[in-house]
């Protein structure tokens, strides 16, 4: 049950993610106007989203420490104040270094938020922790959704392309001053017993000996890298699509640049229907880790159905499909490999997030050096490639989680779903 004081509170962390939701597609949303303003080409603005993961991936852990000593609230007014800041300077920035460092900002800005709303959402809600959190995806895809309907409107209407920037940055800074006008809730709250699901094994199973054989142990070295590893190639696949999915359909498939970012609407009003299908799911019928398995084999169809029907109307159908079939497969991810290694859940959350950073600092670049040299479909074919890595890094964790968890449990851990 959630408690009403807690509301308005929530209700301000809810509103800076759906701005986020618009802020994390803002670059690729924007690519044509960009290169124009900035002299540049596509690679580089692949290079500014690339800066921005190098900023969340040098202060995520720093922010997450400094958040439990000095709590949450000043660190989600500052993010909230430092994406207002980027968002009004990349339209009027003088030059592309000056975006530079502004996407740096907006990537210590990004760390900043995760590290003090989740736990202040956790903590604002102990007995319902899990539906707080799963909320947070749904109002990602709500906005991500929201701007290209934006953009168009302004093209249409030949409004300076800046203002798609201004809005979400003026929202941001008042959601900013209302927040640090609020009582944030006591950080010592615990989670209800039974908030993180799953049935426990014996500490000797937990901890995993890795000099044994005995199967039946959690193994770091094997499944632990494997869902790590799995921390990489989603994120991969959700920048890849959000970053080029408005490209391909210009350059691949002959769309004009308002039908492009269309695309991007049913990519992320498919995450947002799998949000809540996931929610239901996951309580009665299936486990994350089939999900994890599951969704990627359906992304892969979707992947290749994308560059086989070179068609408007295939292109809208497998943009829904792989925006429902990304969605959740990271957090799904760290469930799983919290379950696995349930005393070590600071420690694995660590590694995870920090694989996703290297994703997102480092895939950028290579697609848009991949797009400097060759074609956009080159791009989505690499997609295709981490896709198949998922699968058979997701069959190998699903048959160590046969071994290791052979009893049949009666409720699935609820998930804790993020951004990237």
């Amino acid at each position: 049950m959630m408690k009403r004081s807690s509301i308005p509170v929530a209700t301000g962390l809810y509103v800076n993610y759906l701005l986020f939701g618009m802020f994390n597609i803002m670059l690729a949303s924007h690519m044509s106007f960009l290169t124009e303003h900035l002299h540049t080409d596509q690679a580089g603005i692949s290079l500014l989203v690339s800066a921005m993961g190098f900023g969340r991936l040098f202060t995520l852990y720093i922010s997450g420490v400094l958040s439990d000593r000095y709590g949450r609230k000043p660190f989600i007014v500052a993010a909230g104040l430092l994406m207002a800041v980027f968002l009004v300077g990349i339209p009027l920035s003088p030059t592309f270094e000056m975006a530079m460092v502004l996407a740096v900002l907006a990537g210590v800005a990004n760390s900043f938020l995760d590290s003090g709303t989740y736990p202040a959402l956790i903590e604002a809600f102990p007995q319902s922790s899990g539906s707080a959190t799963v909320l947070v995806r749904g109002f990602i895809s709500i906005g991500a959704a929201f701007l290209p309907l934006m953009i168009i409107f302004f093209m249409n209407h030949d409004i300076f392309y800046g203002f798609s920037f201004f809005i979400p940055a003026l929202i941001f800074a008042l959601n900013a001053i209302y927040l640090f006008r609020m009582k944030f809730p006591d950080m010592r709250v615990q989670p209800a017993k039974g908030q993180s699901g799953g049935t426990s094994v014996s500490s000797a199973k937990q901890t995993g000996n890795l000099k044994e054989n005995d199967p039946s142990k959690p193994r770091f070295w094997q499944e632990g890298v494997c869902l790590i590893l799995l921390g990489f190639t989603g994120p991969t696949l959700l920048y890849i699509v959000q970053l080029w999915l408005p490209t391909f359909g210009q350059q691949f498939i002959g769309m004009t640049e308002s039908e492009s970012l269309r695309l991007l609407v049913y990519y992320n009003m498919g995450s947002l229907v799998s949000v809540f299908v996931l929610v239901i799911v996951l309580r009665k019928w299936v486990k994350p880790v089939h999900i994890i398995l599951i969704y990627p084999c359906i992304s892969l169809l979707a992947f290749g159905a994308l560059l086989l029907f070179k068609s408007g109307a295939a292109a809208i159908i497998c943009a829904s499909i792989i925006g429902f079939s990304i969605s959740g497969v990271l957090q799904l991810t760290l469930t799983v490999m919290s379950e696995f290694f349930s005393q070590r859940k600071g420690q694995i959350t660590g590694f995870i997030y920090t694989a996703t950073s290297l994703s997102y600092t480092l895939i950028p670049v290579f697609t848009g050096f991949l797009l400097k040299h060759s074609q956009i479909s080159s791009v989505f074919m690499l997609a295709i490639i981490v896709n198949a890595l998922g699968i058979a890094l997701a069959v190998f964790v699903n048959f160590r989680y046969s071994a290791v968890f052979p009893a049949k449990r009666e409720l699935s851990p609820q998930i804790v779903l993020d951004t990237k």
